[in-house]
């Protein structure tokens, strides 16, 4: 007698649905690591939770970029079919699809934040901790490009003020060596010589009246 086959259904058991949800979770993960090891695949898998938690895996290229490329094919798939009228199934898949976007995509900014890494996997604190080195490599860049530009300026400023102070000062001795020549011409007129006779003279001493 062959075996019957088993009807799939809700576990009503809140603990027992629980249980077997870890336990499929885990089974689930490792055929999803299998399948991208052993056929060289690029994998995604996304799992929530009845309450809400999100699991997921992806291989080397990372979540994002599978699913910006899931996006792009779907989208160039949508083109050559054609654009089909617009339906309450297909509203509620793209609400559900950008759902788990943001999701993703908030789980992500925690995990930059180096908060909730307690479930990330060996290889996915590898990819993150990459990801960080990129960016902060990239705002080291930004930063010393930012120092240059601000010194550049700075010197710029520098030598604008060193120019304006030698004109300054040149113009300040040209206007002293104007003063000095028009104070020698001066100095060089009838009305300002002195008579050296007259001060060589002896002075007239009044006279004595002896009686």
């Amino acid at each position: 007698m062959g075996r019957s086959k088993v009807q799939l259904k809700r576990i009503e058991n809140k603990i027992n649905r629980q249980v077997t949800f870890s336990k499929r979770k885990t089974g689930l993960l490792k055929k999803a690591k299998e399948i991208s090891v052993l056929c060289d695949a690029e994998v995604a898998l996304i799992i929530f939770s009845h309450n809400g938690k999100l699991f997921d895996y992806s291989t080397d290229s990372c979540m994002e970029q599978i699913l910006e490329r899931h996006e792009r094919y779907g989208y160039a798939e949508r083109l050559l079919v054609g654009n089909d009228t617009d339906t309450q199934e297909n509203w509620t898949m793209e609400y559900t699809r950008l759902k788990a976007k943001v999701e993703l995509l908030q789980r992500n900014h925690r995990h930059y934040m180096g908060e909730e890494l307690d479930s990330m996997s060996l290889k996915e604190l590898q990819c993150l901790e990459q990801q960080l080195d990129t960016g902060l490599k990239n705002i080291r860049t930004r930063k010393t490009q930012v120092m240059y530009e601000a010194i550049s300026e700075l010197q710029k400023k520098e030598k604008g003020i060193q120019e304006q102070n030698n004109m300054l000062s040149k113009e300040i001795k040209e206007k002293e060596k104007v003063v000095a020549q028009e104070a020698a011409a001066q100095w060089e007129q009838p009305n300002y010589r002195v008579d050296t006779c007259f001060l060589l003279q002896d002075p007239l001493l009044p006279g004595l009246n002896m009686g």
